[in-house]
């Protein structure tokens, strides 16, 4: 059995406003405790959901994981959500934006049934809400200038160099590149994707650290970049992978245990993962390994 110790991905991102009025939801389901929640199979919080013929999801608009797009809502997270929910006969996503502080404290009031957002998988979040197992994981990578003038291909090749880097408001990229040895004052500090590729375009860091998945994608659209090879980082010599997943409110240990159920239908069927988010960057190296249990990873 691979071992797969303390794996988080980053604490995610304080994401922009910029489509804060699309996608509201419309009602309000009430938040469901732990005396709602059947105790064996799709209990009362799922049948909820299948009379209502709705499920309530937040995204924190990061391409690609869960961001709304000609007023639709896409990425891997919805995209995987919305074919398991249809399995489970909930028909119908209802998103709401929340910015990624939100995201939470808005489950625990009852916003929103579903975080669909691609979120990290961290012991600190596993206190306030249930996580689906892991849907991918994610290795790290650096956006830098078209052809690398530093030749930085990892957090090691970026303290060696003495380059700046820029990571996210809140991300746990921050403790990786300290980690690293990287001196704070060699770090920056952004608040959403954008201005880490414009802080690269103009100059202001070296480089940009995120997870290989999201370079990627912000590379479609900013010439003048790119993205190195993607690398695991280490914390206290111990690897971490990336892995997120979906984020239930604590009681609906039944809809996410029926969640898990269509989820593990489609982790242990690759070409069907491929084939479901194949086009916002996921591929079959990105699946979880079977032995990656969300339990683990809480904690810590």
């Amino acid at each position: 059995m691979t071992e797969f110790p303390n794996l988080s991905r980053r604490g995610f991102l304080t994401r922009t406003a910029a489509v804060g009025g699309l996608l509201t939801v419309p009602g309000l389901l009430a938040a469901c405790s732990k005396t709602d929640t059947g105790s064996s199979g799709e209990g009362s919080t799922l049948d909820k959901l299948k009379e209502q013929g709705y499920v309530r999801v937040a995204y924190a608009n990061e391409a690609p994981y869960g961001y709304e797009e000609g007023g639709k809502l896409k990425g891997e997270a919805p995209t995987l959500h919305r074919e398991i929910f249809k399995a489970l006969g909930v028909d119908e996503l209802r998103p709401t934006f929340s910015e990624w502080d939100g995201l939470i404290p808005g489950l625990q009031a009852g916003k929103y049934d579903v975080i669909s957002a691609g979120m990290a998988i961290i012991p600190e979040r596993c206190e306030r809400a249930l996580f689906s197992e892991p849907e991918f994981i994610s290795p790290t990578a650096l956006m830098v200038k078209k052809g690398n003038p530093q030749n930085l291909t990892d957090l090691a090749s970026v303290k060696k160099a003495g380059a700046t880097i820029g990571v996210m408001s809140g991300a746990v990229e921050k403790n990786y590149a300290t980690g690293a040895g990287i001196a704070d004052g060699d770090i920056r500090t952004l608040q959403k994707p954008q201005d880490g590729a414009d802080a690269v375009k103009g100059g202001r860091i070296d480089a940009f650290l995120l997870t290989g998945i999201s370079l990627n994608w912000l590379a479609k659209n900013n010439s003048g970049l790119e993205v190195t090879d993607s690398f695991v980082p280490e914390l206290d010599g111990v690897k971490q992978y990336s892995p997120g997943g979906a984020v239930f409110r604590q009681g609906s240990e039944d809809l996410r245990d029926a969640f898990n159920r269509e989820l593990k239908k489609i982790t242990s069927d690759p070409d069907r993962y491929v084939q479901l988010i194949g086009e916002y960057g996921f591929g079959k190296d990105t699946i979880p390994p079977a032995d990656l249990k969300t339990a683990d990873l809480c904690k810590g």
